[in-house]
């Protein structure tokens, strides 16, 4: 299975030249994040011209914008996942196959919203409950801040020095690290940092201005998922077809 997961940034200007890209890949699975209602159509569109048929995503609930949307060419069945706030962010694609597939954007850490620790929490619960199936987590996980090469991270729920945020506190810290660490006694483990260690820095959106970026772009697989490739395609944002570079990766998933 050929996977492209990409934060697109609800461009609707470059949506042609983004929509060129990803026909040229050839995806057998595409998990976009950054979706608004405007470019759905045309995304689906997209994917009807390169075999991609079966499409789930859903409608940014009143005030919000941004979705969601999982396309592919085997069929599956499209749901929400349970205790997520704003349920378009966080989806869940369960193949013929078997495989599962849950696709996420991440909201940004603004404690004014207050939605991003719910958010995590809930995918967390879903993913660690038992199930037989192989399952995968990919999307912009917004997180973390800094990951370190014995394999620490820390979170935004914490400052530039490592130390936790008053107004963001252990619940916060530990919801964000759950999705990256916590997941390992489970079974699952991030794919780019199986292949390429802890020592590889590929931040996957960044501010010019400063060099600074953080790697927010992730997949995480089962254990019963092989991933002989996983990497990131930089040249895109660096072309300003989006401010997140796309992540590319092949799937092996027993059925």
């Amino acid at each position: 299975m050929h996977l492209l997961s990409w934060n697109v940034q609800g461009k609707l200007g470059r949506l042609p030249e983004q929509a060129a890209k990803v026909a040229l890949l050839d995806p057998d699975v595409v998990c976009l994040q950054e979706v608004t209602v405007n470019s759905a159509p045309l995304w689906e569109h997209t994917f009807a011209e390169i075999g991609l048929t079966c499409v789930f995503w859903l409608r940014p609930g009143p005030g919000r914008r941004l979705a969601v949307m999982i396309a592919a060419r085997e069929q599956f069945e499209g749901a929400s996942i349970a205790g997520v706030p704003w349920p378009e962010r966080a989806i869940s694609a369960r193949f013929e196959s078997g495989f599962e597939l849950v696709g996420m954007h991440s909201p940004i850490s603004q404690t004014r919203d207050y939605v991003k620790v719910p958010t995590h929490e809930a995918v967390f619960a879903h993913l660690s409950a038992p199930a037989d199936h192989p399952r995968a987590l990919c999307g912009d996980l917004n997180t973390p801040r800094k990951e370190h090469a014995d394999g620490t991270v820390w979170t935004f729920a914490r400052d530039r020095y490592g130390r936790l945020r008053e107004e963001r506190g252990e619940r916060w810290d530990a919801a964000e690290t759950a999705l990256i660490r916590g997941l390992e006694p489970f079974g699952f483990r991030d794919a780019f940092r199986e292949l390429h260690g802890f020592d590889s820095k590929e931040p996957t959106w960044e501010w010019p201005r400063w060099g600074g970026g953080w790697r927010l772009d992730h997949l995480v697989v089962s254990s019963d998922v092989a991933v002989p490739d996983c990497h990131y395609l930089h040249d895109w944002r660096h072309e300003g077809l989006s401010d997140h570079s796309a992540l590319v990766a092949e799937l092996i998933a027993p059925s």
